[in-house]
């Protein structure tokens, strides 16, 4: 999610091999007070003993399933109260019907397969926007309650680890933000988009709503003839009754809840080829399809690019989604990223700096996207890598020199440190604005760290570092302990150290091959005389 030139500064989610993620465990439940594993016993006092232990557990359960609701978490560093212990997503099936307004609720269900990864009585889901009329567990009616942004179900009978359930959610999805709420539903001139990182697919949908816990997705959604309708994935249906039409798409790779899109609009659906026959979709303002097709017609050169840099593209498609609305920045939803229409419409943006942004958003789709962030603290691997990528497209093919933004950074960045914390040790974000994460130490802060590295490893080593890793970690989650591991061993030396003191020190190391590079103090304010 880059800062357009308006507000950005310069010039310029346990992982198993498969690709799924670790098992989420939830807090385990507590013998009763007093109670302690007991000696083998036969004959009538066991079953009496059995039976005494079999109606406790009873009560317990029965005490656990009527305290209060609370809202739970995975206690990640930057948004304690995000996703929910104790399942793992499979898929999501989400049926959304738009009314023809953007500004009334649509009927909803969203429907979600998960394993458990522990007992359970009840489970959390995120969401926080939107009227929860039934839920059912596995076809039976549950009970429900809100308790702060989470939806609380309890079954009518327990869940037990390693169990497949099914969990029904008919709702609605507003929207229209609450007071106070960032993000979800992004209301277009034409109709509707999505934006929900870092923490609001949970305004759109039930869901799981942490980037450790990706998933297949489905979507269905219903719209009056004349809008047309694009998601995540690749079609899979189109149905038209009477004067609506039902489009279904479907992702061929798992996804965090943060990267979903749904396009409503009177939009036009331009496509072309991209590298090794790849299909791709641009969703565009019908009325700008021919001012904007040779922004566009850029696309299939910029994969290839990337390609060259980083290795074959992740996914089953891409795409650029034009909205016209005003967001104050570009996002990467997965196979389908979100841009300003006017970014590319306004003649003060040079072309190499638009191109560079079309390409920072595409670099996320390997950094980011395909590879997720395990918690929201190693955000800096999606934003540095997709800020380096800019920043070599903008060098190579807008003869922007790297060095000179880098140098720049350098310059500020004790700055940023200080304001913003290290790149790998955000602060949080500020109260009721989710998205202030994403500040300049995650961005030329980490492209810096990363330029560090190819300074302190050399090009080659540093190369072959980024192609092991979107290949490596292709469709799962990765930490920053991670990528340390990985870069020492392509390096053949422990750069433990190197990387404590880029990516959580509290002052800018000094930057390998240029010992010259300082740091520059803040601009004294003017005052008015």
């Amino acid at each position: 999610m880059p800062l357009t030139l308006r507000t950005r500064p310069l010039t310029g989610s346990i992982r198993p091999l498969t690709g799924r993620i670790r098992p989420l465990t939830g807090p385990t439940r507590p013998l009763p007070e007093g109670t302690r594993p007991s000696r083998r016993v036969t004959g009538p006092l066991r079953h009496r003993r059995a039976a005494a232990l079999l109606a406790c557990a009873v009560s317990v359960a029965l005490l656990g399933a009527s305290a209060p609701p609370v809202p739970l978490g995975l206690g990640d560093r930057l948004f304690p109260y995000l996703g929910n212990p104790g399942y793992d997503v499979a898929s999501y099936d989400l049926s959304f019907a738009y009314p023809g307004s953007n500004d009334k609720p649509l009927q909803a269900v969203t429907t979600i397969n998960a394993v458990t990864t522990t007992d359970l009585d009840r489970l959390n889901l995120d969401f926080a926007h939107g009227k929860v009329e039934s839920v059912e567990v596995d076809g039976r009616a549950a009970a429900f309650e809100s308790a702060g942004e989470d939806l609380v179900v309890t079954p009518d009978r327990p869940l037990r680890q390693g169990d497949w359930t099914r969990i029904t959610v008919k709702h609605t999805s507003d929207p229209v933000s609450a007071k106070g709420q960032d993000g979800g539903w992004v209301r277009t001139t034409d109709g509707l988009a999505m934006a929900n990182q870092a923490d609001a697919a949970h305004l759109v949908f039930p869901c799981n709503d942490h980037p450790s816990d990706k998933a297949m997705f489905t979507f269905h959604v219903t719209a009056p003839n004349g809008y047309t309708v694009v998601a995540n994935g690749l079609p899979a249906e189109t149905a038209r009754t009477g004067r609506t039409t039902t489009w279904t798409y479907r992702t061929r790779h798992p996804m965090a809840t943060e990267l979903a899109q749904v396009s409503i609009g009177r939009s036009a659906v331009l496509h072309r080829t991209g590298p090794h026959g790849l299909p791709v979709r641009d969703v565009v303002p019908s009325a700008d399809a021919k001012t904007l097709e040779p922004w566009l017609a850029r696309t299939p050169d910029q994969i290839a690019w990337l390609e060259g840099k980083v290795g074959t593209y992740p996914f089953e498609t891409y795409g650029v989604l034009m909205a016209q609305a005003s967001t104050g920045f570009e996002l990467e939803t997965q196979t389908l990223s979100l841009f300003e229409k006017n970014l590319f419409t306004e003649p003060a943006y040079p072309k190499w700096y638009i191109e560079s942004i079309m390409v920072h958003e595409l670099s996320h789709q390997w950094f980011g996207d395909s590879v997720s962030p395990h918690v929201w603290s190693d955000v800096w691997l999606n934003e540095g890598h997709a800020t380096w990528y800019e920043e070599l497209y903008a060098e190579e093919k807008g003869h922007q020199p790297m060095i000179n933004r880098m140098k720049a950074a350098y310059g500020a960045s004790d700055r940023w440190r200080t304001a913003d914390g290290p790149p790998a040790l955000p602060k949080a974000p500020e109260p009721g604005q989710k998205i202030s994460i994403f500040r300049p130490n995650i961005y030329d802060g980490a492209a810096l760290a990363l330029y560090a590295l190819r300074q302190e490893i050399g090009r080659p080593a540093f190369e072959r570092l980024e192609r092991i890793w979107v290949q490596q970690h292709k469709d799962g989650t990765a930490t920053t302990a991670d990528f340390v591991h990985l870069a020492s061993a392509i390096a053949n030396r422990d750069l433990t150290g190197f990387f404590d003191a880029w990516l959580y020190g509290e002052k800018t190391p000094p930057m390998p091959g240029h010992p010259d590079w300082k740091q520059v103090p803040a601009p004294k304010k003017q005052t008015a005389k």
